[in-house]
């Protein structure tokens, strides 16, 4: 499993228009084949920060939908709201904590 983090930056006038675009692709992504979790996260002191953290059964299914239409229509409408270069991380899970 590839746990894949990615931190997105928005200008302030953006950030409705963003929640917009994940609230209308949210379903779409998480049922794209290989992901198993989504979530998506906002910063708790800058309201123009967000994270998404999606669970993808391996490498190449996350490549899979990275190469994807349905990515490539998406980051392009997200990253044109930026504010800040993104950051993204793909990590694999060591160890879980209940």
């Amino acid at each position: 499993m590839i746990v894949r983090i990615v931190r997105m930056t928005f200008e302030p006038q953006h950030v409705d228009a963003f929640q917009a675009l994940f609230d209308e692709r949210k379903h779409l992504i998480r049922h794209f084949e290989g992901c198993t979790h989504l979530e998506l996260w906002q910063d708790a002191h800058n309201a123009n920060v967000f994270l998404t953290y999606s669970h993808w059964q391996s490498e190449q299914h996350l490549d899979h939908y990275r190469f994807s239409e349905l990515f490539k229509d998406t980051w392009a409408r997200t990253k044109a709201l930026f504010a800040d270069k993104p950051q993204a991380w793909s990590v694999t899970q060591k160890v879980v904590v209940s």
